[in-house]
């Protein structure tokens, strides 16, 4: 029987399951991308939701795991060399999960770098970028008289679309052939420009033809249907 009694966080959020990976998540673009790395891979695991509205985030039992304050987080009970390895950044996971499982990674070193350097470019840029945007156009920012903010995230998203767009053209997806880590770090974060913070028009994205093709493909995998809704909400 695995014994994850020496982490704290399984105090608040004990483990049934001890045997399997543990993720402490909630349904965001960060989020959702390790639940839908997880279903790709078919990794066993077992989902904790790490409530916002409880801030459960801010709890010390999570901040015991990711004293950052921000999920996604994981524990694989089977780590390197056997052992528990407890993990928080959603791109730090993506290719701890892509290594262990020998997927979704290219195994030469150059297309390896290569992946990496795209899943920065989300890490660095998609995310706190569109993040952003959504906070000005979305949610309290968008009160704002000043409307500069707004514009110029709006114009960055733009400008990172074109980006993305570009490496798309003539690809199935972003390095290529193979889709991969890459794709799910981006696409979910494009998702939410779109459906969630409803800013397609403002950024423009009828001209990302690539964009808008790979992320009808990417939303249209049984995996990552089922992540997007991991760790799903209570039962009312």
């Amino acid at each position: 029987m695995t014994d994850l009694s020496a982490f704290p966080i399984t105090r608040k959020w004990p483990a049934r399951h001890p045997e399997r990976i543990q993720l402490y998540s909630l349904p965001t673009p960060n989020g959702v991308k390790v639940s839908i790395m997880l279903e790709e891979t078919g990794l066993p695991y077992e989902p904790h939701r790490v409530a916002f509205d409880k801030q459960d985030q801010v709890s010390p039992e999570f901040l015991s795991l990711n004293p950052n304050n921000k999920i996604p987080a994981i524990i694989d009970p089977q780590g390197p060399g056997g052992q528990p390895l407890a993990l928080f950044e959603s791109g730090a996971i993506l290719v701890y999960l892509a290594d262990k499982t020998g997927r979704f990674v290219p195994q030469d070193p150059a297309g390896r770098y290569h992946a990496l350097q795209w899943v920065m470019f989300q890490m660095g840029g998609i995310g706190p970028m569109f993040g952003q945007l959504g906070f000005f156009h979305k949610f309290a920012g968008k009160d704002y008289e000043d409307k500069r903010p707004r514009d110029r995230y709006a114009a960055e998203s733009r400008r990172l679309l074109g980006v993305l767009d570009r490496q798309l053209e003539g690809k199935a997806w972003i390095m290529g052939d193979d889709y991969g880590i890459a794709d799910i770090a981006t696409f979910p974060w494009v998702r939410t420009l779109v459906d969630f913070y409803g800013a397609g028009e403002l950024v423009g994205m009828a001209d990302f033809a690539n964009v808008t093709r790979v992320l009808a493909a990417f939303l249209a995998r049984p995996a990552v249907q089922k992540g997007l809704a991991i760790p799903a909400a209570p039962q009312s």
